[in-house]
């Protein structure tokens, strides 16, 4: 699969990408396969049948609202947040579902929407099964999806690779962190200049310089809007957003100290994880789960390094990207099959590297700065309480922002030499991944969801 860096980072809505983009995005993709074979207008009747993780957390997770916003025709990047509790309660109140937006059909929730928490289908814990069927009860067509992780999805017949993705030819085509600094040092170039020179594969460089603003801009306005909305997150857990209390408390402290930087990273994390957890607008970086680090730790930059400025934002967002990609191709970025490490550890590692290359830094210190982002996120469990993507979601991403900047200021003090590299780190993680248990890995049947009461 080629991976542009505008897979790594969608815009979406909350909570997360495995259990709400990417099942927002198969659903729609199925009705989109649907109308291709000219069977659309002869269906009756949608069943959307959920296995795994996404059974088992799929409610906190906010999939059910997903699939069926999905089979209306919504895109997780043009579905408007302030219109989903409406257009759900108008399905559920009617018992009626708008296909594609295009017509209407019967659609019982309890009968047409099943969770099947015992099961799990062959290829990920993240598994969906379409079935339309025809006024006679007859198939007209039936397919599996997977939803495996920030917001990728394939089908159940794939056998790598996103639904909607194109395989093309790259000038710098990079499979490990080895490869991708033989190929800077061999043409001279830092590690977001290749990165700009593979996405004018698909568009010219200014396109793809608006578009990662686009994205920028998105970040920074999600930080805005949690630090600014008040109340209690949605879910039954009764959490209480803590970024507008914190940010009033920033704004108005009279004295610095040496950890202010420390508190306004934090806030910036908090803010973009209570949004999420509140369905709002975020950016996958890479995934729904840990979208705070990356903004967090660019805010950082911004405000806390001298001289940082638009086009440090440019290289701190291509670099991450870099990075993501190879954690992608090589292991996984999905919280069902690596646990929190493939979120939370690589969203840490992306911000480290990516840090590293917005304030100058050569590629070696970025490699560096992204194995040690990892290495010390190795083993982290996806454990959310209730299924909810609110505890400790929410403040591991303040804790793996802190971590990004720490790692990046360990990596800028070397010399870009050390002993352990970035393939290595994510070949363990990988390894940690498949031999961490099932019940650490976003099913909420261990760890901080069982030891942890609700209510």
């Amino acid at each position: 699969m080629t991976i542009s860096v505008f897979d790594m980072f969608k815009i979406g809505v909350g909570p997360s990408s495995s259990h709400t983009v990417g099942p927002m995005r198969a659903a729609r993709q199925f009705l989109l396969d649907l109308e291709a074979q000219n069977q659309f207008d002869n269906t009756a009747q949608v069943v959307a049948q959920l296995y795994g993780s996404l059974a088992l957390t799929g409610k906190g997770h906010g999939t059910d609202r997903a699939v069926l916003l999905g089979l209306e025709g919504e895109t997780p990047d043009e579905v408007n947040p302030d219109s989903i509790e409406q257009r759900l309660a108008h399905i559920r109140s009617s018992g009626r579902i708008n296909l594609l937006g295009k017509r209407e059909i019967l659609f019982d929730e309890p009968m047409n929407l099943l969770f099947h928490k015992d099961q799990v289908l062959p290829k990920h814990s993240n598994g969906l099964r379409f079935t339309a069927l025809g006024a006679d009860g007859k198939t007209l067509l039936k397919d599996e999806f997977y939803s495996i992780g920030g917001g990728f999805i394939i089908r159940g017949s794939d056998d790598e690779g996103d639904a909607a993705a194109v395989e093309v030819r790259l000038p710098y085509h990079i499979t490990s962190a080895e490869e991708l600094l033989a190929l800077c040092e061999k043409h001279s170039l830092r590690v977001d200049q290749l990165m700009l020179e593979n996405e004018r594969t698909w568009r010219k460089e200014a396109e793809t310089r608006s578009g990662l603003l686009k994205i920028w801009w998105v970040m920074r306005a999600c930080v805005e809007r949690g630090m600014r909305v008040q109340g209690e997150l949605p879910g039954g857990l009764h959490v209480m957003r803590r970024a507008p209390k914190l940010y009033r408390d920033l704004s108005q402290q009279k004295k610095t100290t040496a950890l202010d930087a420390m508190d306004w990273v934090n806030l910036w994390a908090l803010a973009v994880n209570e949004e999420n957890a509140a369905g709002g607008r975020v950016v996958t970086a890479p995934t729904n789960g840990a979208a705070g680090i990356i903004p967090a730790v660019g805010h950082y930059y911004l405000r806390f390094v001298e001289g940082a400025d638009e086009e440090g934002i440019l290289r701190y967002l291509l670099t991450a990207a870099a990075i993501g990609i190879l954690y992608k191709k090589n292991a996984s970025i999905s919280g069902a099959e690596m646990g929190c490490q493939g979120e939370v550890g690589v969203a840490c590692s992306m911000a480290a590297g990516g840090l590293v290359s917005a304030m100058g830094g050569s590629n070696g210190q970025i490699e560096n700065a992204a194995e040690i982002g990892m290495e010390h996120n190795l083993g982290l469990t996806c454990d959310p309480v209730g299924g909810l993507v609110q505890i400790p979601c929410i403040e591991r991403n303040a804790m793996g922002s802190v971590k990004a900047i720490n790692a990046a200021r360990l990596a800028q003090h070397g010399d870009g030499q050390h002993r352990v590299s970035l393939d290595q780190v994510i070949a363990t993680m990988r390894q940690t991944g498949r031999d961490m248990r099932s019940i650490y890995k976003e099913t909420s049947l261990g760890g901080l969801a069982v030891n942890v009461t609700e209510c």
